[in-house]
């Protein structure tokens, strides 16, 4: 193992590090409205839109995120649609993302009572009122190990962003392995990397739903 070689391209997994979390923010953040806005569709039953939900919901967990970004990329200026390479990836991992999102918050909803949703009806509250202060709050609960588990899904699924031609650590990783073929220092920083960012993640998420399962919720 070349220690040196390590120390000098550190800058260089750290600068695709800093790309990778910023483009899996964006994903995940715009996953969850996606998946939410989805999920109230299914439940609430909202005529076409429910039907347009699921077919996306299907599409979107059966086709592979590689082939989405080539579409995406590759496909859509064929029809005078051009987009840059880091909205492509957003694009992209939006697209799967809300899909497993929906998943975990449609779990959520169908686990709330109907006798509470009864009882928020019978003491007045309108559909909004019932949603924010009755549905919500006991569906997100009752859907944070999902919603946990997709956060970390997501974060890895962001390898495949380098066949866009974006500088992501799986990029970075490739470039050295094939300008210097030292494969087992490149992979090895590609894992360290991985795990400095996924392991802080893994840890909240475990002490965020012991939390929830220890107020109570998701019961």
């Amino acid at each position: 193992m070349d220690y040196g070689f390590i120390l000098e391209h550190i800058p260089q997994y750290a600068a695709a590090a800093v790309l990778t979390l910023r483009l899996a923010a964006y994903g995940v953040i715009l996953s969850i409205i996606t998946g939410l806005i989805c999920s109230f569709l299914i439940y609430f039953k909202v005529p076409i839109l429910k039907t347009i939900a699921n077919i996306y919901i299907e599409l979107s967990r059966n086709t592979p995120l590689l082939v989405q970004l080539f579409f995406l990329y590759f496909g859509l200026p064929k029809l005078g649609i051009m987009i840059s390479s880091e909205a492509c990836a957003i694009l992209g991992l939006t697209f799967l993302g809300g899909s497993y999102m929906a998943e975990a918050f449609r779990s959520g909803l169908d686990g709330v009572e109907k006798g509470q949703i009864e009882a928020g009806l019978s003491i007045g509250l309108n559909r909004l009122q019932l949603i924010r202060y009755v549905i919500l709050p006991q569906a997100i609960a009752t859907s944070v190990p999902p919603l946990c588990a997709n956060f970390i899904f997501l974060i890895k699924e962001t390898s495949v962003f380098s066949a866009v031609a974006l500088a992501d650590l799986m990029y970075v990783a490739k470039d050295l392995i094939g300008l210097y073929y030292k494969t087992d220092e490149a992979l090895f920083m590609l894992v360290v990397a991985y795990l400095i960012i996924l392991l802080p993640i893994s840890l909240l998420a475990t002490l965020l739903e012991r939390k929830v399962r220890h107020a109570g919720f998701g019961n």
